[in-house]
This record gives structure tokens, sequence and C-alpha cells, in this order.
């Protein structure tokens, strides 16, 4: 899931291993806010969880220890980090190009491709906040907000699994060369959660349920 902005309780969450929130927890995205949102999180019944930060996630930018003091048991922050559970990899990135006047922005080019750089190899699942140019990042009808840069990387990396949100309007998920791309947002919470199932065996992705976009 993504893009919750405090609509957090308007969710009904289905059960799984791990619970993954790709960004905007928040919507100013002030600390108290922050601590709203990680309650909830707390709640669920997910054995392990991965937060990725978003654009309105200020309190990870800006009060980043205060933030992490606030992670609940079981719950891991990825930033440019990763975490192995149950023997898949996963990897977490909160930047995106340059978006209005909010958090984890960079220009495009060598800013987010430094960035993007520090992907591992043999990374199975990506979360980012942001999408890869081209799928699952369309505003409108001709405007699209993907990142090119990212999607040459997890081209080189091929993870089972790329996990993204930012874009509002382009829930789903896609199948392109190898590597399930998903963009989980929820809008808000009028979109439901997605589900993948990841075999660790094979390190496959399979979709198990995947909301239309709203």
């Amino acid at each position: 899931m993504a893009d919750t902005h405090l609509f957090h309780r308007e969710l009904s969450v289905p059960d799984g291993d791990v619970l993954i929130h790709a960004g905007d927890l928040c919507r100013g995205g002030h600390l108290r806010e922050l601590a709203i949102a990680l309650d909830w999180l707390a709640e669920l019944p997910h054995r392990d969880k991965i937060v990725v930060a978003g654009n309105h996630d200020w309190a990870f930018a800006r009060e980043r220890t205060a933030a992490l003091r606030l992670m609940p048991p079981g719950a891991h922050y990825l930033e440019d980090s990763g975490v192995t559970l149950g023997g898949v990899r996963f990897w977490g990135s909160p930047w995106q190009p340059e978006f209005h006047d909010w958090a984890f922005n960079l220009p495009r080019g060598e800013p987010l491709r430094e960035m993007w750089a520090l992907i591992p190899d043999d990374t199975n699942v990506l979360v980012t906040h942001g999408p890869p140019a081209g799928i699952g990042d369309r505003c409108s009808v001709d405007r699209r907000e993907g990142c090119a840069d990212l999607l040459l990387r997890v081209k080189a990396v091929r993870p089972a699994l790329h996990l993204f949100g930012h874009i509002h309007e382009d829930g789903g998920a896609w199948d392109v060369d190898g590597t399930l791309f998903a963009n989980v947002t929820t809008w808000e919470c009028e979109r439901a959660p997605t589900v993948v199932d990841v075999d660790p065996a094979t390190v496959r992705a399979t979709r198990v349920n995947v909301p239309p976009a709203r």
C-alpha cells in the first residue's frame, strides 16, 4: 500500500507475512502525524512491516532520529537500505524526481542516478515511493511523472517485484521483462491494498489481489 495520507483507519487490511507501505503515511508530514500512522501500523498483525518514506513524510527528512524512535517492533524503515526477511532480500528508497516542494525530491539526472546505483544487484523486492518511467506513472492523458533512470536500474537488477506509489491515478500491476511492477497506491484509502505472493524458493512474484485503478 501507499498514499494513505492519514486515512488509514478507512482501510480493510488483509493479513499476510510482510506488510509494505511505500510512502506517504502523512499529509503535512509532521512528527505527530507520523506517530498516529505508526500507531495504526503497530496494531496490524503482520509479522514484519516495511516502511519507505514518501514526499509527504517530512518527519523522516527533518526529524529523522525522533521519527525512527516511533517505529514499532517488527517494522523496518528503509532509506537507501535493505533487510532480508524469510530469505527474500528487500531494498527501499524514498526518492523521486522533483515534485512541487516536497520531501525526498532530487533533480532528474545524476543526483537520482547516484541513489539508484545504491540498489544492490541481488535485490529481490524493490520498494520506492516514486514509479519508474512509463509504468504506473500516468497523472493525466498526456503527463507521466516516472523516473527513466530508475527504470534503467530496475531493468539491470531485475528484481522479482518492484512496488511503488506516489501517482494516485495509475494504480495497478504490470509484468515487464521478468519483474512484476505494482503501483500500490490506495489513493487516500479509496483503493484497496494490493496483495502479492513472493515464493522464497523461486523468488517469483505472483499477483493475489490487484484492485483496479480508482
